[in-house]
């Protein structure tokens, strides 16, 4: 548990599984939280939050089981000790996880507390378009590994180089925040203490390939540099503000890593039909020998890009349904055999 929540690019959160049981009714609900041992997890000085989800399930109302949940959690800690915890839903010590189907819930606490992706390093008033553990993902659904060139020519913020930096630099994305385990009357300090010193001698001085970030924006070049220091990665990116299609390819092959932004820091989304096509002449006449990687929910990235997937991946960015595209550049094979016309349009 403690090597997960420390060392895991790519998780959202780790849930202890503490209680599992049959139900028919709230009621059965009720008696399988108050049977679990709750005292012997966290003190009462602790606050809670319980949060429910479901699948087929045949209740009425998920809110009435949270409720009732809190309320057999908070009357098993009268009965034992006489006190019982406060809930807090915005920032609460302990979270409590019930999953239900059609006939069982079960019970998890949440050990991680706020969600992996938050890696502490983020300006707080800074949020990303990107999730963090996303962006991880994508570096390994590329198949990029730290000994190959990297290129993120739209960069935003900076969360695609970064988690790609700490990869290579094998730090820990959890070592510079806490942990809701750390509130459990299971965590050891010694040896959470021997395990974060431990991932700290890991570390690497350098990383083995360049990685190269760019941006338009000023403003989110200056934030991704700020993202950047304040991680210690600042010395290991390239960065600088520079339009996409006005770049170079830095090295001989590689990994082009793009997520554009949809239209919104670019102008309007119809912007985003005529900027497909010089995305895609981009890579076909500069990047022969790379590996591209896109990631859109644009319903018109396909047939505007001009070139042809050689895979496409389903993916969500938060509620959003996107696709990661994989094009493989190779001089003058993996444009679609298209005609223009005088005008320049696509036929």
């Amino acid at each position: 548990m403690y090597w997960v929540n420390l060392w895991s690019h790519i998780a959202s959160r780790v849930l202890w599984e503490v209680g599992h049981r049959p139900y028919q009714t709230e009621q059965d609900i009720y008696r399988a939280a108050f049977d679990l041992a709750w005292p012997d997890w966290f003190a009462a000085v602790h606050t809670i939050k319980v949060r429910v989800t479901a699948h087929r399930c045949r209740l009425p109302s998920l809110e009435f089981v949270t409720l009732r949940i809190k309320d057999a959690i908070c009357d098993k800690f009268r009965t034992v000790n006489g006190k019982r915890p406060s809930v807090d839903t915005a920032h609460p010590d302990v979270r409590i996880d019930a999953f239900l189907d059609a006939a069982s819930v079960t019970f998890y606490l949440d050990t991680s507390g706020e969600p992996l992706f938050k890696r502490g390093f983020r300006l707080a008033a800074v949020e990303a378009p990107l999730r963090e553990n996303l962006a991880a993902g994508l570096l390994r659904l590329a198949g990029w590994t730290p000994d190959q060139v990297l290129l993120d020519p739209m960069c935003g913020t900076g969360t695609i180089p970064l988690e790609a930096a700490m990869m290579a630099r094998q730090i820990a994305p959890g070592l510079a925040r806490s942990f809701g385990f750390e509130r459990l009357r299971i965590h050891d300090a010694k040896r959470w203490a021997q395990l974060r010193e431990t991932a700290r001698l890991k570390q690497r001085n350098h990383t083995p390939a360049p990685i190269y970030a760019s941006d338009h924006d000023a403003a989110a070049v200056k934030t991704a540099q700020r993202l950047f220091q304040g991680a210690g990665v600042g010395i290991d990116i390239r960065l600088r503000q520079q339009d996409i299609l006005s770049i170079e390819p830095p090295a001989a092959t590689g990994t082009v890593l793009i997520n554009p932004p949809y239209g919104v820091r670019m102008g309007q989304a119809h912007n985003m039909k005529t900027f497909y096509p010089s995305l895609g002449d981009w890579l076909k006449q500069r990047f022969a020998g790379w590996r591209a990687y896109v990631l859109t929910a644009d319903s018109h990235f396909r047939e505007t890009i001009g070139l042809s997937a050689s895979r496409r991946i389903p993916l969500f960015n938060g509620g959003l349904e996107c696709r990661l595209y994989e094009f493989k550049i190779v001089q003058g094979s993996a444009r679609r055999n298209l005609k223009h016309d005088s005008a320049g349009r696509t036929g």
